[in-house]
């Protein structure tokens, strides 16, 4: 057995957020995990994988050494093309001081990018075992890549790889077949929409890397102004030559939030709790902008590669309602969006990058995480005294349930890779009124009212609510309510445009799930649920049964179902024998 470990790392020279892990075996995906799963702080920030790397190991039972090779999937060698980027930054700062310390961190970024690029890493390894084996640096943007291609359903596509910075792209444009990537177009750093959008993000009130989702939820509220979009095109050029670098163009988002203070004589939000009308216009101008220059970067292309097929990856592509607008052009068959497409993915890039693509099983499901036995959690609810039920047919009982208006933490099988909860880590409720996504939003979510949600359905039941229904299975795709339905999904549409961004689901995708959506379905002829996922406001997504307990009791949850256990709450008015 040839054991590959890809991962990413966010210290040093590898970038600052969102580090996994990914276990392969003959270039079989064996295992993968988020750091952030693990540390249970949000994004990792700063941090090196050592616990998703351990993860891997222990799931295959293997130590480091039996590894062969490790991929890193970024090359530090790479910024060197951008490096009069960094001078020009150092040029501007405003004080001799700042100037020195600055140009000293350039100069030594450099030279340990072209020297020893993986001096650190091969130090944090040594820690988790000896030999450290060989590690490859491989591309950022070809990692994306390779990760929306190979594990597609298609033969030949139009790639586009989208997000703040590799180590010198920012917007990658590919051309992929059987052969592999070509690099058609690049667009260096940083003209970068998605610095662009993180400095939207930051502006209203948002931290970047982590509020662009919102952002893209509160777009649908506002509404074109005239105003607003005239002065961000007086600033930035849209379209397939675009050009955002007058908000993007110095060291992180700073500048950018300074530029839009001025352009709008407005000073940055401080609150979320709240949107006014400027706010969600600004949203909305800042969506419908970026929906502008890549669905013409996609016209232009499919053209000029000929194929009508289109793969996403990158942090961008996590924007479901762009996915929409790219899936709606003329030019355009089919869409592939990676569901790992921020930089947590580019594990799976890094481990499939030296495979042919016809190597690489179509992607049908992302639970390559830690599973738990229902004998570990029975141990752990008797050990903690916590009452519980093993009913007959569980999945029949806890649609009764969710029908009745419970709140259920659902948590089964292998932890989902991503974002998206996918029916083994979620909070699943009644899709059927405003009044069960008022409650999740405000006792069990803790957060903003105005945020949507997104349900799972059979994925059989997707041309009967959905406008251009297709397999969904990951939830990153957007897509419009049919009219006649939306009164049957008050919970899961947005309210301002009738859109959702659904799961879809067959029984060989996850067969537990699977079941509940349907005898909910025959319950209520309804086969569809909300479903959001297993965590607090700005937590992780749970990883282990300990976990889901202390969010169980910490939530305004109503029912938990652990594997084969269900646990309610003394004196609940929902009981489960």
């Amino acid at each position: 057995m040839s054991y590959t470990l890809s991962f990413k790392p966010a210290i040093d020279l590898y970038g600052q957020h969102d580090p996994s892990a990914a276990l392969f075996a003959d270039g079989e995906l064996r295992f993968a995990i988020e750091e952030e799963r693990l540390t249970r702080e949000k994004h990792a920030v700063d941090t090196f994988p050592e616990r998703a790397i351990r993860a891997c190991l222990e799931y295959e039972g293997i130590e480091l050494g039996d590894v062969e090779t490790i991929v890193l999937p970024y090359d530090p060698k790479l910024r060197s093309k951008i490096v009069g980027h960094y001078l020009k930054n150092t040029a501007q700062l405003d004080s001799h001081l700042r100037k020195v310390t600055h140009l000293q961190n350039v100069v030594t970024d450099q030279l340990k990018g072209r020297l020893m690029p993986t001096r650190t890493v091969e130090s944090r390894l040594r820690e988790i075992g000896t030999p450290v084996p060989p590690i490859e640096n491989r591309s950022h943007h070809a990692c994306h890549a390779v990760s929306a291609f190979h594990p597609s359903p298609f033969d030949e596509a139009l790639v586009l790889t989208i997000d703040a910075k590799g180590e010198y792209d920012s917007t990658v444009v590919w051309h992929a077949d059987a052969d592999g990537l070509e690099r058609v177009r690049t667009y260096k750093h940083p003209n970068s929409w998605g610095l662009f959008y993180a400095a939207i993000t930051r502006y209203l009130g948002y931290r970047m890397f982590n509020g662009e989702g919102k952002v893209m939820g509160l777009a649908p509220y506002g509404e074109d102004n005239p105003w607003i979009e005239r002065r961000l095109r007086e600033t930035i050029d849209v379209g397939v030559d675009y050009d955002v670098t007058s908000l993007t163009g110095r060291w992180g988002t700073e500048h950018g939030i300074h530029t839009l203070e001025e352009l709008f004589d407005r000073p940055r939000s401080t609150s979320t709790d709240e949107f006014d009308q400027f706010e969600t216009d600004l949203a909305y101008t800042a969506q419908k902008l970026l929906e502008e220059s890549i669905t013409a970067i996609v016209d232009e292309y499919v053209d000029r590669v000929g194929t009508g097929n289109v793969a996403l990856a990158g942090g961008v592509a996590l924007n479901c309602k762009l996915n929409k607008r790219i899936a709606e052009q003329p030019g355009v068959g089919d869409v592939f969006v990676q569901p790992v497409a921020h930089d947590a993915g580019l594990a799976l890039g890094g481990g499939w990058i030296d495979r042919r693509p016809s190597a690489v099983e179509p992607m049908t499901d992302v639970y390559w995480g830690p599973e738990y036995e229902t004998d570990e959690i029975r141990s752990l609810l008797e050990t903690n005294k916590v009452e519980y039920a093993e009913p007959d047919d569980l999945e029949r009982r806890v649609a009764e349930l969710i029908a009745d208006g419970a709140l259920v933490g659902w948590f089964q099988g292998r932890m989902e890779l991503g974002p998206r909860a996918l029916g083994n880590r979620s909070i699943l409720a009644d899709p059927r009124t405003e009044a069960s996504r008022d409650r999740v939003n405000r006792h069990v979510k803790h957060r903003e009212e105005w945020r949507p949600f997104a349900p799972s359905m059979l994925e059989s039941a997707a041309d009967d609510y959905l406008e251009n229904a297709r397999p969904s299975p990951f939830m990153i795709d957007s897509f419009d309510v049919k009219p006649e339905r939306r009164d049957e999904l008050s919970a899961v549409v947005h309210p301002a445009d009738d859109t959702t961004r659904v799961q879809t689901v067959r029984a060989d995708q996850n067969t537990r799930y699977y079941r509940l959506l349907r005898e909910f379905g025959e319950l209520t002829g309804v086969p569809v649920l909300l479903n959001t996922s297993f965590n607090d406001h700005a937590e992780p997504i749970v990883n282990t049964p300990t976990e889901a307990l202390k969010d169980f009791y910490g939530m305004g949850l109503d029912v938990l179902v652990l594997e084969d256990c269900v646990v309610t709450k003394r004196n609940s008015e929902y009981t489960v024998s």
